[in-house]
């Protein structure tokens, strides 16, 4: 199948984050592609993938980086495709510095901006994006939040029975 998503990453140091995106496609069935490119050490290649990846038939890029964080503007530069980008939690400003870098674009390069480590809902946004003109795909967004709803009122029925139990003592 051809991939709609490509899923990328600084380093595959990031996958341990990353990796919830890609389960989150798997149990979607949308079929998503996974790279490491580095926009310090790989600049060509990041610009010729970002540049090609809609001639392939991707539709959204999730962009995962650290520190500096230039992979996703990078790649939003160089492609006509919403890009996404999760800032990746690192071990000297906890990620405030990956933030700070994929939210501060110039006018004319967007990048959407989830939470630190925040892959999960970089693939739902992305799912949402595609759905916009999929039907069969709404309607698997419209049933992963009706699922959230359902854990909610899950938890709130154990909650009840927690504190029966609590007060019945």
């Amino acid at each position: 199948m051809t991939p709609r998503v490509s899923i990328i990453m600084g380093s595959t140091s990031d996958m341990p984050v990353m990796e919830s995106a890609c389960k989150f496609f798997d149990e979607m069935e949308i079929p998503f592609e996974v790279n490491a490119l580095s926009a310090h050490r790989t600049p060509d290649e990041v610009v010729e993938f970002a540049k090609s990846a809609h001639t392939r038939g991707i539709e959204v890029i999730i962009a995962g980086a650290g520190m500096a964080a230039a992979l996703p503007g990078v790649i939003a530069a160089e492609t006509p495709l919403p890009v996404i980008g999760v800032p990746i939690k690192g071990s000297v400003l906890e990620g405030l510095d990956a933030t700070f870098a994929i939210m501060q674009m110039p006018p004319g390069i967007p990048v959407a901006t989830v939470a630190i480590n925040g892959a999960l809902n970089a693939a739902v946004l992305a799912m949402q994006i595609m759905a916009n003109g999929d039907k069969a795909l709404q309607e698997k967004v419209v049933a992963y939040k009706q699922g959230l709803k359902g854990k909610i009122v899950k938890a709130n029925k154990d909650l009840a029975e927690i504190k029966f139990r609590f007060k019945t003592n």
